[in-house]
């Protein structure tokens, strides 16, 4: 029983030292970071925040903790996306809150691309459904992320994540791969991939130059489909961080 005890000690020591690891970063990391302190600034005290999920987003869930705790910020909530991001969030003694119908004040979330006029792909860390819902109830909606993740169109690089109810989803996978070029159930540790809400996800490829208003409505309309993980007219700015520092985009700047 001691021993059992020791490891599950040991196992929270680690898990509160990862979520406050706010240590400085190399490489695309610290790309990633200095991003998300950007965004940071944007946050006051007394403000609800949208806590998005991925790479990106732990670095802000990470300082956002830090600053609380030496109160420069106070009487500040969040909104996880994900169970991952909630985990993170409790360790670092960031209060929670379920969604209220009166949304949030200001969201702030990674992506996977991000195209001229704002419009992202997100949903690579299968947190798709939940990103956009808060994201949506944001009366402001961040991004950030490194310039890894620019691209002219949408689609260059990564694949567009479908949530798909798990009925029928072998039906749901087949029109979808249909409407483009290939349909891919995602896989993790040698099984389908669950979302937080029970969901699988369908990493799917359109032919390149797509129309991405016309392909979500038609994913939308799609029976079976919970959600897509096409970002489009969201994002009010952008924080991209390169080698030359971090750059500050709106809808109307090219990239």
């Amino acid at each position: 029983m001691a021993g059992r005890g020791r490891d599950r000690y040991a196992r929270a020591v680690d898990e509160n030292r990862d979520a406050r690891d706010n240590s400085a970063p190399t490489g695309v990391e610290r790309f990633k970071r200095e991003a998300a302190l950007r965004a940071l600034a944007l946050v006051e005290s007394g403000m609800l925040l949208g806590l998005g999920t991925g790479s990106t987003a732990r670095w802000l869930v990470a300082e956002l903790g830090a600053r609380l705790e030496r109160g420069e910020l106070r009487d500040v909530q969040a909104v996880p996306t994900s169970l991952e991001t909630e985990r993170q969030a409790q360790a670092l003694g960031i209060p929670l809150v379920e969604l209220p119908a009166s949304g949030v004040d200001l969201a702030i979330d990674g992506m996977d691309e991000l195209a001229p006029g704002l419009d992202a792909i997100k949903g690579l860390g299968g947190a798709l459904t939940r990103e956009k819902i808060v994201a949506f109830a944001a009366s402001r909606f961040v991004l950030i992320g490194d310039d890894s993740k620019l691209v002219s169109r949408l689609g260059e690089k990564a694949p567009v994540p479908v949530e798909v109810a798990a009925f029928g989803h072998q039906r749901t996978g087949q029109l979808l791969a249909e409407m483009g070029v290939g349909a891919t159930l995602r896989q993790k540790g040698g099984a389908p991939f669950v979302t937080d809400n029970g969901n699988l996800v369908y990493d799917c490829r359109f032919e390149p130059g797509f129309e991405a208003p016309t392909l979500a409505l038609a994913l939308a309309e799609l029976p079976g489909v919970v959600e897509h993980g096409l970002f489009l007219d969201l994002a009010d700015v952008a924080f991209v961080a390169s080698a030359d520092g971090v750059a500050e985009l709106t809808p109307e700047e090219p990239l």
